[in-house]
């Protein structure tokens, strides 16, 4: 099983409107990638590791799929679509990393 995280920082002037990112964006990406996606998580940050620190990233979306390949076969068609939608909820630039789930 492998974890495409996507992670929005936390900077100065960031905004991510994590209803909308719930409500509408995840369940679009669900509905696009269809039964290739396993399950997914999101996270809404709410401290750095230090007292007051404030979070590293805003947010964080987990999708877990069996393979790379089957997240490649099933994000590359509709990614142009995805993509688009990244405005209307935050002005960060995500970060995405791909994980093998080991427990």
């Amino acid at each position: 099983m492998i974890k495409v995280s996507v992670m929005y920082p936390n900077s100065a002037g960031a905004r991510f409107d994590i209803d909308y990112y719930v409500n509408s964006h995840m369940p679009m990406v669900k509905r696009k990638v269809g039964a290739a996606l396993k399950s997914m998580a999101v996270e809404s940050g709410l401290a750095g590791g230090a007292p007051g620190a404030p979070p590293t990233y805003i947010a964080m979306g987990h999708l877990y799929f069996d393979s790379v390949d089957a997240f490649q076969t099933a994000f590359g068609p509709p990614s142009a679509e995805i993509l688009a939608d990244i405005p209307n909820y935050t002005n960060t630039q995500p970060v995405l990393q791909i994980s093998d789930v080991k427990l």
